[in-house]
């Protein structure tokens, strides 16, 4: 990511400002449509089978052709992309906000997704390119770019509530059409420009690797009502996995692939973009099971569900803007991502023990509270790590690669707690219900343990620590503290 060498833009806190909530609404998208979900059920007409793909559609979408926003972010410059993913992600809010049907519904979800795939990798390289030549600074706006990914993913649940409650349901794709106008605004006088680059788009490797994720989740989505050993559910998996070796094929040799393979040779880059995989496939689940158990188990209301989550989104705020920096300096990324990781899947262990009679207050708020705690730890150093690792002129490769390991962490971790609650949940009943979120909580919870073990096990010789002095440099490794 390019670096600005002639002084610090005086107007780079405001840029970063932007920055954080371009993060918050791509995240908040994917969470915010939770509490609205019973009522778009029976205004579109949605089957209760299908109705994950109002979240699916959005993150296939987004984690497909993040690979694709990161090179163009590359080839076109950051600014201009970061412009086009707003107007793409307004005009995608609004025909999800009137639409009148489940086609359209999904078609407008997916538009959201193709914008919010541009917006996410384009962000981080003008992160980069106003703050990587401060190590200190750059600390610092990790921590609050970082922040804004977890807290859009809780709050959106909150002001999901609010809305569906108090206004409407179409209403929560709405409101991300002012914040685009101004985003529009603001982006010519805040952001830096980058140079275009020559060079070709990989078309057909963007076309396989989506249509390869969109299979794999469809599959897994399907699987508990047609069988896991059914034919269906194993010639989609299958054709998911020939999409992706395709992929994969045509990245080894095209002279300009959407991602070069090489790049995973970098040191870090692998095990930190793990990380965020298995830390999304871990967390998605839980707010998304967590809302239900809220609503369909102790009959909360909209708003009151939405305000349940809240505490989650104040430690996760707190924590990683003013206690994550200090702890990486002292400790190193990876101790932290152990630690997070651990304390994440304690923290679903602990919902996992929700009764059918329970109450907030002692049967969710100490483990979600742990949860989230877990996740502000994990989160920062391997995001910092995965992006930092990589050289200057593959920045939005990087972008792109880290936010296609999150989101497709995050379609298949529901996908498959979906799947293991559904064949849990042996009726409607109160009781039933809770069994099957029950073992959605514990095999959330499975991830993060593992994904805490494995960054246990990784280890490397002769990297960098990240450390105050040290900043996000390149050479931090996520495997040795």
């Amino acid at each position: 990511m390019a670096t600005d060498n002639t002084g610090p833009n005086p107007r780079r806190w405001r840029a970063l400002a932007l920055i954080a909530a371009a993060q918050f609404v791509v995240i908040m998208d994917t969470s915010i449509i939770g509490v609205a979900l019973p009522k778009m059920k029976d205004d579109l007409g949605f089957g209760q089978e299908d109705l994950s793909w109002v979240f699916n559609a959005y993150v296939v979408a987004f984690g497909g052709l993040l690979l694709l926003g990161g090179r163009l972010s590359d080839l076109l410059g950051a600014r201009r992309l970061f412009s086009a993913g707003w107007a793409i992600l307004g005009a995608g809010s609004l025909l999800a906000g009137l639409a009148q049907n489940v086609p359209t519904e999904l078609a407008g979800r997916g538009v959201q997704g193709l914008g919010a795939a541009l917006i996410a990798p384009s962000a981080l390289t003008l992160l980069m390119m106003l703050f990587g030549g401060n190590p200190k600074e750059l600390t610092k706006a990790f921590a609050l770019y970082g922040a804004a990914a977890p807290a859009g993913g809780t709050a959106g649940v909150f002001l999901g509530g609010l809305i569906t409650q108090y206004i409407s349901w179409p209403w929560v794709f709405y409101i991300n059409i002012p914040v685009a106008v101004v985003a529009l605004l603001a982006t010519p006088a805040l952001m830096p420009t980058a140079p275009r680059r020559s060079g070709g788009i990989d078309v057909v490797g963007a076309l396989t690797v989506t249509g390869g994720l969109a299979a794999a989740v469809y599959a897994v989505v399907r699987a508990p009502e047609a069988g896991w050993a059914s034919a269906p559910t194993l010639l989609t998996l299958a054709g998911a996995a020939v999409l992706l070796i395709v992929f994969l094929v045509i990245q080894g040799k095209r002279r300009e692939p959407l991602m070069r393979l090489s790049i995973f040779r970098v040191p870090n880059l692998g095990a930190a973009n793990l990380a965020q995989f298995l830390l999304a496939a871990a967390w998605v689940p839980m707010w998304f099971f967590l809302n239900l158990y809220l609503q369909q188990v102790l009959h909360l209301g909209a708003f009151a569900s939405g305000a349940a989550l809240l505490p989650m989104t104040v430690a996760i705020m707190g924590i990683m803007i003013t206690l994550a920096p200090k702890l990486i300096a002292r400790f190193g990324p990876k101790a932290l991502v152990v630690t997070g990781m651990l304390a994440l899947g304690a923290g679903l262990f602990g919902l996992s023990l929700a009764r059918p009679d329970g109450n907030f207050w002692t049967d969710v708020l100490p483990a979600s509270l742990l949860a989230a705690i877990g996740m502000a730890l994990a989160f920062i150093p391997s995001l910092g790590t995965a992006i930092s690792s990589a050289p200057p002129e593959d920045g939005g490769l990087a972008s792109g690669i880290v936010n296609t390991g999150y989101q497709v962490g995050s379609a298949l971790g529901l996908a498959a707690m979906t799947a293991l609650a559904g064949a849990r949940t042996p009726d409607a009943t109160v009781e039933g219900l809770t069994s099957g979120f029950s073992a959605a909580f514990v095999g959330a919870a499975a991830i993060a343990v593992v994904g805490g073990l494995l960054a246990t096990l990784c280890g490397a010789a002769g990297s960098t620590a990240w450390s105050a002095g040290a900043g996000l440099s390149v050479g931090v490794d996520i495997r040795r503290t």
